[in-house]
């Protein structure tokens, strides 16, 4: 369990695409594909490509399954203990203003994002 560092922007920006660069990292595919296929998705829906709604579905239609943090402990699953606690698999987690690519128990991120709260994730169904 650790973060590593991961910036998928060409231009090496950090400029509010969390969801870009967690999206990239799971499907090891280029942030520009990611950016035009959530747009895409967002205007099939009449909603921004970063909004909930979008990557929800982008990421469902990915062979994503959408997974809920139970309410029983609002504000003590951090980002760590999701790692700690899937070892094995690709998951994108949200943390209701933040996405981070977990991958065998790595947080792939562009800071380091392990004392986040996880309220929602998705699973990489293989």
């Amino acid at each position: 369990m650790e973060y590593i560092y991961k910036n998928n922007n060409p231009m090496k920006k950090r400029n509010g695409d969390c969801v870009i660069q967690a999206i990239s990292t799971a499907l090891d595919k280029p942030w520009e594909e990611v950016y035009l296929g959530l747009a895409e998705t967002g205007l099939l829906i009449y909603s921004l490509p970063n909004n909930n709604d979008t990557w929800d579905l982008y990421l469902r239609n990915h062979g994503f399954s959408r997974h809920i943090i139970p309410d029983s402990c609002p504000d003590c699953y951090t980002v760590f203990d999701f790692c700690k606690d899937h070892p094995f698999g690709t998951y994108i987690l949200g943390t209701g203003s933040h996405a981070v690519c977990v991958i065998d128990g790595c947080a792939y991120d562009t800071f380091n994002s392990l004392n986040e709260i996880v309220i929602v994730y998705y699973k990489k169904e293989v």
